[in-house]
């Protein structure tokens, strides 16, 4: 009996094949791919994350800049009519109108003078976040330094900074790349604010999440909602030391609407409450719980989104906030919802 023996289907050349090298997937491109969900922490750029709605561009502006001049000319026109009157009936009366012009002429000053700083502000974070960005790419340790300087300059009137101030102008003459200029101020000064501005959205979150759950209108859930936003973000700006006015609030209305387009898709609540809670839990919570959850989670959104407009650093060398970091806040919401009920 003859022994088996392997016979080859092809020669040796036909089996040679061209390796091909495995493929590398950069991170941001993995996480965006991994996730498909609704609520993915893929991070997102700054400009895409909160971008200002635009107005039909510089014909906005056109009708912006000539309605407010008129309204102007109409409302000097009135008041000089108003004066003129009261000084034909009596001189006196006149006077008092010439000093309450002038008392809000002042107010006036003084408001826009406000708000026009509150732009610069929100401007120069905005500047220093790209010059940070460029020193991390660099390395240059001159433009490491100047962002390090120019940080201590905005936080120099704050007294709950002292200490980190002292932490960051005692270690610059230690530290030699550009770089780590930047890391190390991130660490020093935008690490406890960076818990403040967690905490901020947590709470934010839980108070919508609450609301929506025992409102019985859905007229006051996007009242509350929108109050709610504008809050957070005027709240989480001025954290970071934007001091923000109306206009400078106006700016950060992008995340927010971006909030109340995806918060109109609660037909979804127990799908999305399924993956973040899982089917037990979920089977459980009433359709009211589960968009009050929705709600809150989109508000995290916003916090987050507001956190990467305003922060004068990009993250670096610490972590970003991500939608599941503020999952068991919420849960918690939902347990003592249960039990109260």
């Amino acid at each position: 009996m003859t022994e088996p023996f392997a016979r080859p289907t092809s020669s040796a050349a036909e089996v040679t094949e061209t390796v091909r090298a495995p493929r590398a997937f950069s991170a941001d491109v993995a996480e965006a791919d991994a996730i498909t969900a609704p609520l993915s922490d893929s991070v997102a750029p700054v400009a895409e994350v909160a971008r200002p709605p635009g107005f039909f561009g510089w014909l906005g502006r056109i009708v912006w800049v000539t309605g407010g001049l008129l309204v102007s000319l109409a409302l000097g026109l009135a008041a000089e009519r108003l004066v003129a009157d009261l000084f034909a009936a009596q001189p006196w009366l006149g006077w008092v109108a010439v000093a309450l012009i002038i008392a809000l002429v002042l107010a006036l000053v003084v408001i826009i003078a406000r708000e026009i700083g509150g732009l610069m502000r929100l401007r120069a974070l905005e500047t220093l976040r790209r010059d940070a960005a460029l020193a991390l790419e660099t390395d240059t340790p001159k433009a490491g330094k100047a962002v390090s300087a120019e940080l201590l300059h905005i936080y120099s009137g704050r007294a709950d900074m002292a200490r980190t101030r002292e932490a960051v102008s005692g270690a610059e003459e230690q530290i030699f790349d550009g770089a780590e200029h930047v890391r190390h101020a991130e660490r020093q000064l935008m690490a406890p604010l960076d818990a403040r501005a967690r905490a901020l959205t947590a709470a934010s979150a839980r108070r919508v999440a609450l609301v929506t759950a025992v409102s019985p209108r859905a007229l006051i859930d996007i009242a509350f909602v929108i109050f709610e936003s504008v809050r957070l973000g005027g709240d989480i700006a001025r954290l970071y030391g934007a001091r923000p006015g109306f206009l400078g609030t106006w700016k950060l209305l992008g995340a927010i609407l971006a909030h109340l387009a995806v918060t109109g898709g609660l037909v979804l609540t127990d799908g999305v409450v399924e993956q973040l809670v899982g089917q037990g839990v979920a089977a459980k919570l009433s359709a009211r719980l589960g968009e009050g959850v929705v709600n809150g989670l989109m508000t995290v959104r916003v916090g987050i989104a507001a956190i990467r407009v305003v922060r004068p650093l990009p993250f670096s060398a610490l972590k970003q906030p991500v939608v599941k970091d503020f999952i068991p806040e919420l849960a918690n919401v939902l347990n003592a919802d249960k039990k109260a009920g």
